[in-house]
This record gives structure tokens, C-alpha cells and sequence, in this order.
């Protein structure tokens, strides 16, 4: 049978132009740490978008209930895998999240939380040298440790102990920075490098000792709820679908442009604020107790986003008490059963840091 230049017909599936409109825009996009707070709300964007996923996660913070609703997608594929080993797979842009990010997840085993922001960058940056594709670092503001500047801006250097307890995390993401840093300008390579602050939304781990996640399950549960420290020390709370969309638009700046960029809400909050609007919000009768701050605890922490605005042309659009009722009910469901049930988490403490 002979065809002309016309496209091919299938009686079901229609022309070719037809059934591949759209796919020289269609990425395949690796997430590491796909399966946790954050990256499942990457992957549903980026699915969202059109573009195919590979979720890579360990397992040790993330969750497959996180992702579930995404197992049988046409797009997604979830690839059960360590960063610290090396990764052999065709992709078109990287997103490197892996790491725990609460100091409860990341303090149990701080060497591995040390080897998976190192070797894991390692070796993200290894496999995007070879693709000579772009790659996306999640680093966070925890590299400003107990910062003397305020609000932070990105060329602020930090004030981190190297040899606290909070500091595998801290160190770790400076040196994955440092990494990517080289690896872009030694090989040429494109990257793009984010600090997040505080961010909170459905999706978070009911026990990872976060402060947002802790007040709300606390005041669910009537129990008490627990400051650290006066309550007077500040944090800037960014609902995770704006975080989200800070990442996109990251990723899609040109080559060049490299960050690192803040990416928070520039809202700044006390303890005692949060505490007494999660208070409000649920309606619970829940008592407000202190007990002493944890070591290293920063004092204070506001992003400066100018860099965000002009380069990105983004800034959050959820103020805090409509992102707080949107997480409340997320986990008033989950705490009720008519969500997921929570994984049980053998790291998790009574606490309430203010990570």
C-alpha cells in the first residue's frame, strides 16, 4: 500500500500530527525525593503540565500514599532507588529534592542525612553532566543559619555552626550549593539553585516535628501546644502550591541564570501568632506551654524575594490563614480517617520545632 506525503491514518487514533501535538514539549523530568511533601506536589504539576515523571524516593521520609493517586497515570513511573548510589537513566531535566527536611527526620541519622545531600548531588550532577541536562538543587534557607542579616538576602554567606546538631543538614546543603556551583562552572552545566523557606501544606507528616504540622495536630487533638523557646523568634510561612510554582518558573529561566533564589512568603510571623491563629482556625481549646529552645534554633527568618519578583516575576499569592484552613483540613481528614492513613514514623518526637 502506498501512502502520499499526507500523514498516516489510524481509524482510531487519528493522524500522526494528531496523536504526537504536543510532545516536542514533553519532558521526561526526573524528581528525587519524589514521594515526599514537596515532590509529590512537583509531580502533580509537572504531570499537570503535560510532561512524563520519574519519581525516585527511598523512602525513609517520603510516602506512597503521597503519590498513590498517581500509580496507575500514564505518565508516572515510581523507581524505588538511595541517591547516595548512582543512577542510570535517560531524562531531560532533573529535580534534585532528596533529603530529609525536618530536624526530627534528618537528626535520627545525621550522617546519612549529610551523604544524601553530598553523594546525592554527587551524583545527580554526575547524571546530568553525562545528559548534559539542566538540574534543579532544593537547597534551603537553613544555610543562613542564625542569620545577623534580616531579611536574608542571597548574597548573605550565613552564620552556621559546622559541628552542631542541627548542622549535617545546614553543611550538607552548603555543600551540595558549593557542588552545584563547581559542576557549573567547570562543566558548563546548567543549574538552577532554590532556598526554601518554612513551607507548609496538605502532604505533610503528621509527626515530623514541624512546627505548622505539630500546632495544627495538637490543636486537633486537643493536646497542649508547645513553643519553644519565648515565641517571640519569627518564621515566614509559604503555602506549598506557591512554593511549587516558584520552582517552575526557576526551571524555566534561561541557561545562565543560575540562583540561588529565596523562594518564601515574606510574611513574617511569631510562634505565639501562629499558635494563637491555628487556635482560632480550629476552634480547640488547646492550652499554649513552653519549653526550652532547641540549640542552634534560628532567632529569626524572612526571605528577601526581590531576586524572585524581577527575575522570576513571582511572589505568593496564599496568605497564611487561607493556606493554614486548606492544611487543617487536610489533616482534620487524615487525623479522622476519612483521608490516608498516616505511615507510622519510628523517628517521630513529641516536639514542635520551629524548622
Amino acid at each position: 500500500m502506498h501512502f502520499g506525503s499526507g500523514d498516516m491514518i489510524h481509524p482510531k487514533c487519528g493522524s500522526l500530527r494528531e496523536r504526537t501535538a504536543g510532545l516536542e514539549d514533553r519532558k521526561q523530568i526526573l524528581i528525587t525525593g519524589g514521594a515526599g511533601f514537596l515532590g509529590s506536589h512537583l509531580c502533580d504539576r509537572l504531570i499537570g503540565d503535560g510532561h512524563d515523571v520519574i519519581c525516585v524516593d527511598n523512602f525513609f521520609t517520603g510516602t506512597k500514599r503521597n503519590i498513590e493517586h498517581l500509580i496507575a497515570h500514564p505518565r508516572f513511573e515510581l523507581v524505588r532507588h538511595d541517591v547516595t548510589f548512582p543512577l542510570y537513566i535517560e531524562v531531560d531535566e532533573i529535580y534534585n529534592l532528596a533529603c530529609p527536611a525536618s530536624p526530627i527526620h534528618y537528626q535520627h541519622d545525621p550522617v546519612q542525612t549529610t551523604k544524601t545531600s553530598v553523594h546525592g548531588a554527587i551524583n545527580m550532577l554526575g547524571l546530568a553532566k553525562r545528559l548534559r541536562c539542566k538540574i534543579f538543587q532544593a537547597s534551603t534557607s537553613e544555610v543562613y543559619g542564625d542569620p545577623t542579616m534580616h531579611p536574608q538576602r542571597e548574597e548573605y554567606w550565613g552564620n552556621v555552626n559546622p559541628i552542631g546538631p542541627r548542622s549535617c543538614y545546614d553543611e550538607g546543603k552548603r555543600c551540595a550549593e558549593t557542588l552545584f556551583f563547581d559542576y557549573h562552572r567547570q562543566h558548563g552545566l546548567d543549574i538552577k539553585v532554590a532556598r526554601i523557606f518554612n513551607t507548609y501544606g496538605p502532604r505533610m507528616h503528621p509527626n515530623d516535628g514541624r512546627v505548622v504540622s505539630n500546632f495544627i495536630v495538637q490543636a486537633l487533638r486537643a493536646e497542649d501546644i508547645t513553643i519553644y523557646g519565648n515565641g517571640e523568634q519569627t518564621r515566614s510561612f509559604c503555602y506549598v502550591d506557591d512554593l511549587i510554582e516558584g520552582f517552575v518558573r526557576l526551571m524555566s529561566t534561561p541557561k545562565g541564570f543560575t540562583g540561588p533564589v529565596n523562594l518564601g512568603n515574606s510574611g513574617e510571623f511569631t510562634m505565639k501568632q501562629l499558635a494563637q491563629l491555628v487556635l482560632e482556625l480550629t476552634g480547640s481549646k488547646s492550652k499554649i506551654v513552653y519549653q526550652t529552645l532547641p540549640a542552634d534554633d534560628p532567632r529569626q527568618r524572612q526571605p528577601d524575594t526581590t531576586l524572585a519578583r524581577e527575575k522570576l516575576q513571582w511572589q505568593p499569592t496564599v496568605d497564611l490563614r487561607e493556606g493554614l484552613s486548606k492544611t487543617i483540613r487536610y489533616f482534620d481528614d487524615l487525623l479522622s480517617g476519612k483521608g490516608p492513613a498516616p505511615s507510622r514514623d519510628p523517628h517521630a518526637q513529641s516536639s514542635s520545632r520551629t524548622a
